[in-house]
């Protein structure tokens, strides 16, 4: 069995955990990110995501929850003090029960299953974690193979993007790349023709009017400023989603989960 370490001051190895959750260098130096919560972490094994730790509080025994998961990762643990754990959990009033240390996956869109029906989400340039992560919990939702995140964005391995996908993100590729560019590159050598699809409050056509049943990027733009002008130069077409009332725009993790239902809702039909 994995070996087992007693950590009850805040250490070097607790302070890197620590830096984990604030500090995104760190955690790209380290690859690494920690994991809250019961259904991420569960998720995070069940798909085979490389876990480096696992840490515990101490104190009454652990749930059966708890024992199996250990059981399964196999990976080494340490059991911390309740208040440390409480600083890495994130809830000042609670305790968690387990957090994990999880290696990151590697940027590669290689990484996206292809199948003849691809649906892909390029997130253009996100300002927000939580809408990285909402996001990543629709496309996995309404069945999309993965997220490409493009240029200068928030990471999606921030707390904030992992506790909102629900644990979405260990269940579909999330991958992060430079621009455009590099999706068109991956799109391209696929070897059949992919279709980019982007979404605009200002497209020509409505959405529900756009074929979406083959091959498709879908492009999602930045929150305040939409799509940049190199994905509306490379786009097939600009969507529009209808509305009424007073708003005239709908939130970019918002119009992408319309979005990405309306591209379900067609390939049910």
């Amino acid at each position: 069995m994995p070996r087992t370490l007693r950590i009850t001051t805040r250490n070097a190895t607790f302070q890197q955990w620590q830096a984990l959750l604030t500090n995104r260098a760190k955690r790209q130096r380290a690859g690494e990110f920690l994991v809250q919560g019961v259904r991420p972490i569960s998720l995070a094994v069940q798909h085979g995501h490389q876990i480096r730790a696992l840490l515990t509080a101490e104190g009454p025994g652990l749930s059966r929850w708890a024992r199996e998961l250990i059981e399964t990762a196999r990976a080494p643990r340490a059991v911390l003090s309740a208040e440390l754990m409480r600083e890495l959990g994130g809830k000042d009033e609670e305790t968690p029960e387990l957090l994990a240390a999880v290696g990151l996956p590697a940027d590669d869109p290689a990484r996206i299953p292809v199948r003849p029906d691809l649906l892909v989400v390029a997130f253009d340039r996100p300002t927000t974690p939580g809408n990285i992560g909402t996001l990543v919990r629709s496309a996995d939702a309404f069945g999309a193979d993965g997220v490409i995140v493009t240029g200068h964005a928030a990471d999606p391995y921030d707390p904030r993007a992992v506790r909102a996908s629900t644990g979405s993100l260990f269940a579909l590729p999330v991958v992060r790349v430079p621009s455009h560019r590099e999706v068109l590159d991956w799109a391209g050598a696929l070897g059949v023709p992919v279709q980019v699809v982007g979404t605009d409050e200002g497209g020509p056509v409505d959405l529900a009017g756009h074929d979406l049943t083959g091959p498709t990027v879908l492009v999602v733009g930045n929150e305040t400023h939409g799509l940049s002008a190199a994905w509306r130069a490379v786009c097939d077409q600009i969507v529009r989603i209808p509305m009424v009332g007073a708003a005239s725009s709908l939130n970019a993790a918002s119009a992408g989960t319309v979005a990405l239902y309306e591209a379900a809702r067609q390939r049910r039909g």
